[in-house]
This record gives C-alpha cells, sequence and structure tokens, in this order.
C-alpha cells in the first residue's frame, strides 16, 4: 500500500503497486495526457514504472525541462531507428541529449548528404505517426553482447563489455527497433511529436580519442511546440550571421593557422580592442585595490607537483625536458605563480586583504576537434586574481568581487547574470573538514547576493567550491565565463602563510577570481553578442575620416589628428575609391561613424556623420563632436 507524497506535500494513498501514469490520473486526467516522465525519490523514471513502497513522485511535462529532455532522447533514438530502415548495415554508436538537441555517432562507409538529412527526417515523421509503443528490458550482459554482436553491432557490443558486471543491462524497444539505454523514454514514438530538424552532419571518433574510428554524427533538435521550435531556428540563423569567425574576418580583427593551432594572430584593430578591455579591467581593479603583478610562463615541473595541478592537468600540460634533465612545463594557470609572489616577504594579518591581479598568457593542450575560432583555444589571456584572505573575511570579499563583476558585465551590456554554485568533485585536494569551511563560505555568499542561483554538485575545482557567472547574451544564448573560487588547500601545499594578532603563523585562505575569464574567449562572446557593432567606448576603430575629394585630405587629416589627440582612435581613408565603395567598405568593418568632409564642411569647421546602419546623415561642428563624443568613450560606471 504505497504512500506517494506529491511536491506540494500532499499524500496519495493507494492499496496497491501503482504505476506513474496512474499516479498522474489519480491528480488529473489532462495532467495524465501530458505527463512525460515521473521522478521517484528524485530519480527519472518511465511512466509505466511501477511504485511498490512509500516515496516521493513528481511529474514532468513538456515545459518542464525533464520532459523536454526526455523527448530529445527519444528522438535520437527515432533518428537511429530511421536511419537503420533507410540504411540497412549501418551501426549505431552512442546518441546523447545535448543542450537545446540532441546527436546521434553512426558507423557508414557512405557519407551522409543533405538529401539523405531530409529523407530521414521524412521517415522519423512515419516513425512518430507508426506510434509504436516503448518497453524497457533489462538483461544479462553476457545475453546482451552476444545480442548485439549477432546483429553486427560490435560498438554497441564494445560499450556493453565495458559496463561493470553486475550493473543493470537496460534495453528500450521502440516496436521491434532496440537499443542500449538507461532511460527514462516516453511511452510511444507518437509522444514525441514532429517539433524536430536536424541540422547538421559533422565527424566525430568513436569515444572521443582520435586514436579510434571515424564515425559520422548526425545532430538535431527537437521541442515541445511547432513555436519553440520555429523561435530556435531563427536563432540559430542570428547566430550563423553572427559567428565571430565570420565576422572577425570581415572586421580584420585576427586569424589563425595550421602552424600553431589554438592561437590567435590578432591583427591591429584586434588587438586595439583586446588592449581597450584591458585597460578597462586595469583601471576598474586599480579602483578596487588590486596590485597586478606578472609572473613567469615557463616553470618547474616541482611546483606543479606541489600543487596538485601536476596530477590534475599533467596530460593537457605543453611540457619541455632541458640538456640538464629538468622538466619545465608552460603554466595552465597563474595561482602557483601569484603564490609564489605572495610568499616573498613576511606578510602580517594588517596586510589582509592582499589582491594581486595578473594578465597572465595560459596554454592548455586541446584535442584539435574542439577547438573553436576564439571560443575554444590553446593559448589565451586570463584577467585571473588571487585575494589571500581570513576566514573571517571571506564572504565580504565575496560579495565585493560579485559586485565587481556584475558591474564589469553591466558595462559591456551584460544585466542578465546568473550564478551556478558548485560543490567539492570526486577528484580533489584537501580533506573533508576544510571543504566543509569553504563551501559554507562561499554557498553564505552566493546567498547574500539575492541573485538567482543554481547548485551545480561535484562541478567545484579540484581545490575548492566554486561560483561560476552565466550571461545571457543578446539572442537568448548563456555563456559560462568569470569564476570565483574559495580554496583552503593551495596556499598550504606552496607554504604561505602570515602573522596573525597573536603572533602565531597561519596559512591564508586564498580565492581565485577571474571576471572575463579568458580575454580570447571573452571578445568572442562580445562580437557574436553585438553582432561587431560595439558599443562606441570599446570599438577597435571608432571612427574613418572620408575626404570626398582629394581638395579636402588636408582638412580631413586634421580633423582626425584632433580625434587622436581627444582619445577618440580615427584613420583617413585616402584611397582612389568612390564615395559610396568607402562607405560600404567601412560599414562592412562595423566602423560606428564615418566622417565625411567637403567643402561645407571646411568652410564651416564641421563634419558629416553617417552612422553604421543608419543612411541619415547629420553635420555638427567639430568641437561640439570632439565634447560629445570624448564623453561616450567611457565605460558608465567610469
Amino acid at each position: 500500500m504505497p504512500n506517494i507524497t506529491l511536491p506540494d506535500g500532499n499524500n496519495l494513498n493507494f492499496p496497491k503497486k501503482v504505476t506513474g501514469l496512474e499516479v498522474a490520473e489519480k491528480i488529473s486526467k489532462s495532467l495524465a495526457k501530458q505527463a512525460m516522465v515521473i521522478s521517484v525519490d528524485g530519480i527519472l523514471k518511465d511512466l509505466d514504472f511501477v511504485i511498490e513502497k512509500d516515496c516521493s513522485v513528481k511529474i514532468f511535462t513538456s515545459k518542464n525541462i525533464e520532459g523536454l529532455e526526455t523527448i530529445r532522447h527519444d528522438t535520437a533514438h527515432i533518428l537511429a531507428m530511421a536511419v537503420q530502415e533507410l540504411f540497412p548495415g549501418t551501426q549505431v554508436t552512442i546518441g546523447p541529449v545535448i543542450e537545446n538537441g540532441f546527436y546521434y555517432d553512426f558507423a557508414r562507409k557512405e557519407p551522409f548528404t543533405e538529401d539523405d538529412l531530409k529523407k530521414i527526417e521524412e521517415k522519423m515523421r512515419e516513425i512518430v505517426d507508426r506510434d509504436e509503443k516503448t518497453k524497457r528490458e533489462v538483461w544479462s550482459r553476457d545475453k546482451a553482447i552476444e545480442h548485439f554482436k549477432k546483429k553486427g553491432e560490435f560498438y554497441k557490443a564494445e560499450l556493453i563489455e565495458s559496463i561493470p558486471k553486475g550493473e543493470e543491462v537496460s534495453i528500450y524497444f521502440h516496436g521491434e527497433w532496440h537499443d542500449l539505454c538507461r532511460g527514462p523514454h516516453l511511452s510511444s514514438t507518437g509522444k514525441i511529436g514532429k517539433f524536430f530538424k536536424l541540422t547538421k552532419v559533422s565527424g566525430a571518433y568513436w569515444r572521443g580519442d582520435s586514436n579510434n574510428e571515424m564515425l559520422q554524427r548526425i545532430y538535431g533538435t527537437s521541442w515541445a511546440s511547432q513555436k519553440d521550435l520555429d523561435i530556435h531556428l531563427e536563432r540559430i540563423e542570428e547566430a550563423a550571421k553572427r559567428d565571430h569567425r565570420k565576422l572577425g574576418k570581415e572586421m580584420d580583427l585576427f586569424h589563425f593557422r595550421e602552424e600553431s593551432p589554438g592561437s590567435v594572430f590578432w591583427h591591429e584593430k584586434g588587438w586595439a580592442l583586446f588592449q581597450k578591455l584591458i585597460n578597462y579591467m586595469r583601471m576598474k581593479q586599480d579602483i578596487a585595490g588590486y596590485k597586478e603583478i606578472n609572473t613567469p610562463e615557463v616553470l618547474d615541473r616541482s611546483l606543479w607537483e606541489k600543487s596538485g595541478h601536476w596530477e590534475k592537468f599533467g596530460a593537457n600540460m605543453y611540457t619541455s625536458k632541458t640538456p640538464d634533465e629538468k622538466i619545465f612545463a608552460i603554466k595552465p594557470m597563474n595561482c602557483p605563480g601569484c603564490v609564489e609572489v605572495f610568499n616573498q616577504g613576511l606578510k602580517s594579518y594588517k596586510d589582509l586583504p592582499l589582491k594581486m591581479s595578473e594578465f597572465g598568457k595560459v596554454h592548455r593542450y586541446e584535442p584539435s576537434g574542439a577547438l573553436h575560432g576564439l571560443l575554444r583555444v590553446r593559448a589565451f589571456t586570463q584577467d585571473d586574481a588571487h585575494i589571500f584572505c581570513t576566514e573571517d573575511q571571506i564572504t565580504e570579499e565575496c560579495l565585493i568581487v560579485t559586485n565587481l563583476i556584475l558591474e564589469i558585465y553591466k558595462d559591456l551590456g551584460f544585466e542578465n547574470v546568473i550564478l551556478k554554485y558548485s560543490d567539492r568533485p570526486d577528484l580533489r585536494v584537501g580533506d573533508d573538514i576544510v571543504w566543509d569551511k569553504s563551501e559554507a563560505a562561499l554557498l553564505k555568499a552566493v546567498k547574500a547576493t539575492n541573485l538567482q542561483y543554481t547548485i551545480n554538485k561535484g562541478e567545484g575545482a579540484f581545490y575548492g567550491p566554486k561560483i561560476e557567472f552565466v550571461l545571457r547574451d543578446a539572442i537568448g544564448r548563456d555563456w559560462q565565463c568569470g569564476t570565483l573560487q574559495v580554496d583552503f588547500n593551495l596556499p598550504g601545499r606552496l607554504g604561505a602563510s602570515y602573522v596573525d594578532k597573536d603572533g602565531a603563523k597561519k596559512v591564508p585562505v586564498m580565492l581565485h577570481r577571474a571576471l572575463f575569464g579568458s580575454l580570447e574567449r571573452f571578445i568572442g562572446i562580445l562580437i557574436e553578442n553585438y553582432a561587431g557593432k560595439f558599443p562606441f567606448w570599446i570599438s577597435p576603430l571608432q571612427t574613418v575620416v572620408i575626404p570626398i575629394s582629394d581638395d579636402f585630405n588636408d582638412y580631413a587629416i586634421k580633423v582626425s589628428d584632433q580625434l587622436k589627440q581627444a582619445g577618440i582612435s580615427s584613420i583617413v581613408d585616402l584611397k582612389n575609391q568612390n564615395l559610396n565603395y568607402k562607405i560600404r567598405d567601412h560599414s562592412l568593418a562595423k566602423v560606428p561613424l564615418l566622417l565625411i568632409c567637403g567643402k561645407k564642411e571646411v568652410d564651416s569647421n564641421s563634419v558629416t556623420i553617417r552612422r553604421l546602419d543608419s543612411n541619415k546623415q547629420e553635420n555638427m561642428d567639430l568641437k561640439t563632436f570632439l565634447k560629445t563624443f570624448s564623453a561616450l568613450n567611457k565605460a558608465s560606471s567610469i
């Protein structure tokens, strides 16, 4: 006689064992029609899962992320089912849910084409119309391996062989077609709906290992309604227009080369943008009491072993052995070097909190297939800072950092920020007592911000818990950027200490803080957020002065010089091209202001302004122009 506790605290009693669907029907018929999956004591289950004992139950519809992700999971299965019906002999491998969609990897000699994707979509809709019933079976490990080998599904058999003995082997059937899967799934293929779209095909190594066979990965997206699907497809189309790689080329900001994969070749304008962000950050940090330092990029292996990074990151570090047999590593992060600076000279409790910032270049190996423009690189600059403080200062300092981060994001146009709090991971340094203290202190600071936050269990850094700052951009995409981490471990491992009030030596707490995270990645995000049309104060090239003929070159040069003296970046376009061509060229490069100079402007000591994305022109006295745009040439908080 199970007693079911619902999310609102109400209880339902049943005289005998009951399925999730029957629980939903007991609540309301309409809920039963909309139900996708349930959770039993926090674990997701199919609607036909049999409940035999007292438990708490939640019912999820397509309005919940749990329901939507189940739709996507089922759609991935239907994709694989459609592929095998259309292309017999194709092996299926894995097909997980990802953000906003799903993918499935296939082993097939012939490449999938765009026409194939259309055929597969048609077959998927046919399978939805067939409304094939879904059922789950549990097989023995040996039976499952033998079965899939007989079917010629050798990748699937290999997956089952990797399942630890004693673990359940769960097989889901959609009609006759079946796959290894933990579930949960919808009750039939008809429940999926037809609000899906296959988006692209790419290559993918089996199990992500470049030493393994190359497979074909089909990506797709699936939603609860046509409206949601249309909105998402529009967002994909808009994202393609905003792709920072495309805009970076059009705006002449940067490029990449195979000779140094994952490293940015900054052009003049791109580097100007990079430096503007650093100078802005430097000003904000100076006001906030940070002391800027710089540490070596190459450090002895022994320091990385002491810090714990060698064990955690050793496989992704660039190393070199010198003729005297010493092993050095290019730093993957700045933290140990900063502790070494702190360790120089005796520190007192009166020196704390001590805030040290560094724009440190770091290198981390990323697989070539994971590299993605500025968003995923191997060499990048972190806007790091490390705050050495006492335990009593943790919460206050975390709040100060959080407010600084939010102020900076607001200046740069991001006001929709979500916090993610991550606690101890499985692989970590330090004992649980220390972790208890650091987690409690950071969570207290998170709650004190009164901002929306979520908890990511087990996603903290290996030395301490952390907050991640997630920005939402102009087209609704989320980007994880800044981080704040509490570390009771690293300072002690590297011998950091201060003299307390009682004269005793104590180990400081270390707060790791990055606001942009990676400057390279943040610039990529900025480009896409603004579609290259930056706010005037951070635009890498703010003005281009264009004389309408050679007779006015001298005046144009004079105007440009005055702009530069006022701190406004400017060039003069003296190329032998017509005016309309120049306007198109600089508009494509997203220059905010084009200043046209002719006889009228010379006679009145003025400029005619043409703003980006506007066909209108306005004439302004040069003195007024300098005053107006000098005032706009800074962040709102400065």
